[in-house]
């Protein structure tokens, strides 16, 4: 066989597992990049939290818009090859054996981890490279004291198991009653039949199947006279008749019931007529007992719900300042991390045989305190772009809001348009008019009779101040409220204003109308 050497050109997408891990930590909301954070602090003893604010060189967070380093055209040029394409990699071969030379960020990002400077070896990234997976526990101050909030919360369930001690129950019923209870659901509704809770317990066991069902229906008839009226309903219907028992009598009342008992169709799109035809009341009770019904909790049991699980921590604030607008980071979410000297320090005095496994422990831990720093940074940067951006919003409100798509953003930071996107999904901003999403700001564009483009988001927020300062007698329909914003000079189809209106959860015309 003949020797000879030869050179080709291929494509070919390699991603480290260093930028596997700056996206990934890009895209994760508050809660989960601390729950990352928690899992990295168990797993690598380099990482440890600091009290006071990390260095930039220790940790690389600052309040200020800085502009792109090298780390993130790398980290952007990655972003893009997922997005669209692949860079080329060139390789020569001879006897029959290649040497691949890869052009990529690799090289570059290995470079420089040592705080004072020397390059130490590249690990094998096949070591770390795999997703972390997030845990379910922090330790983090802030989370502490939501936890604590958190187990202070009386949920329904424990809500309902305190009256039940009141009861004098034998062991079958009061085990009957206890399943019930865990069987509701965060309304307060039972979703399963009592015959397939039943058969679910018993198997293929028919006859205690039977006896089952016979202790829930007795079980069930306690929870129904239980406090919040209407809990343990199987239907809407169901719910609204429990909470009407406990309502004082009269025709109102003994039609409200009647109702109940038609179709919920008839309910919601208030026909007082075919109601008053069907329940055998006038249409004056009819419109009482409609408003009766209207006062009544149609899900008793989401008083309970733990609203601190839904908490909104922003990870932007912006305040005004001067004749501007100034944004920086909430520190409250930014984790303190740095290095752990001491053993960084012994690492390089004593390397043994294992000295290459806790070597590529120290780089982790290097690159993760990076890539986190790299996260905030583009997040600052882009939220800095938005608010340039958004100005009018932040001064007049949404009505004020100026048309503006992903491509803007990413054109004038010089990052992709698929970075931008993880930037702004579940990430917030505290502004004066409140707390955001940073999607929020992004809005497609309607012509105007001046040639001009408005906003999306702002001619939502026309329409629900239109509906806002309409008659409830007379409310507009969606014609009316195109016409009205052809006078503002904003060309809406109806079927747009429509689906403007379902998105702002805003009834149509006919169920607006008070009786």
């Amino acid at each position: 066989m003949k020797q000879g050497l030869s050179l080709r050109v291929s494509q070919h997408l390699a991603l480290t597992p260093q930028l596997q891990q700056s996206i990934r930590l890009l895209q994760l909301s508050t809660l989960e990049l601390s729950q990352e954070v928690e899992q990295m602090l168990d797993e690598n003893p380099f990482l440890e939290v600091t009290e006071e604010a990390a260095p930039r060189e220790e940790f690389g967070l600052d309040h200020t818009n800085t502009p792109v380093s090298q780390d993130n055209q790398e980290f952007e040029s990655a972003t893009e090859s997922i997005a669209g394409g692949a860079h080329e990699t060139v390789a020569t071969s001879q006897n029959d054996s290649e040497t691949t030379a890869e052009i990529s960020s690799e090289a570059k990002l290995e470079e420089s981890w040592d705080g004072d400077g020397s390059v130490e070896s590249a690990p094998d990234d096949s070591e770390w490279g795999g997703d972390a997976l997030p845990r379910k526990s922090n330790s983090d101050d802030s989370d502490a004291e939501a936890s604590d909030l958190a187990h202070g919360h009386e949920s329904l369930q424990d809500h309902l198991h305190r009256q039940a001690l009141g009861l004098r129950l034998s062991e079958d019923d009061r085990a009957a009653l206890h399943f019930l209870i865990e069987s509701l659901n965060d309304d307060g509704y039972l979703e399963d039949s009592l015959a397939s809770l039943a058969s679910g317990l018993a198997g293929d066991d028919l006859e205690q199947a039977e006896d089952l069902e016979q202790h829930f229906a007795m079980a069930l008839n306690l929870l129904h006279h239980m406090e919040p009226a209407g809990v343990g309903a199987r239907n809407l219907a169901e719910c609204l008749g429990l909470q009407l028992l406990d309502c004082k009598d009269g025709d109102e009342t003994r039609a409200a019931m009647a109702m109940c008992r038609q179709p919920m169709e008839l309910l919601a799109k208030r026909d007082v007529k075919r109601l008053s035809q069907l329940c055998g009341f006038p249409d004056t009770v009819i419109k009482g007992a409609i408003a009766l019904i209207g006062r009544l909790d149609p899900k008793p049991g989401r008083r309970f719900v733990n609203v601190e699980r839904n908490l909104v921590v922003p990870d932007v604030i912006v305040v005004k300042s001067g004749r501007g607008f100034k944004v920086t980071l909430n520190g409250e979410v930014m984790p303190r991390l740095r290095v752990h000297d001491i053993y960084a320090n012994a690492l390089k005095q004593h390397k043994g045989q294992n000295g290459q496994a806790l070597q590529q422990r120290l780089q982790e831990a290097r690159w993760f305190i990076k890539n986190i720093q790299q996260r905030f940074d583009t997040i600052l940067r882009v939220s800095t772009a938005i608010v340039e951006r958004q100005k009018n919003f932040f001064t007049h409100g949404e009505l004020a809001m100026r048309p503006l798509v992903l491509r803007e953003i990413a054109d004038e930071l010089g990052l992709h348009e698929s970075t931008i996107s993880r930037v702004t999904t579940a990430k917030y901003m505290s502004t004066p008019f409140g707390t955001f999403e940073l999607k929020y700001f992004f809005g497609s564009a309607l012509g105007t009779e001046t040639g001009g483009n408005a906003s999306s988001t702002a001619v939502r927020a026309l329409i629900k101040q239109f509906v806002t300062s309409e008659s409830s007698n007379k409310p507009l329909s969606d014609n009316q409220i195109s016409e009205m914003l052809k006078e503002q000079g904003i060309e809406c189809a109806r079927r747009t204003v429509a689906k403007y209106r379902e998105a702002l959860r805003i009834a149509p015309a006919s169920l607006r109308k008070s009786l």
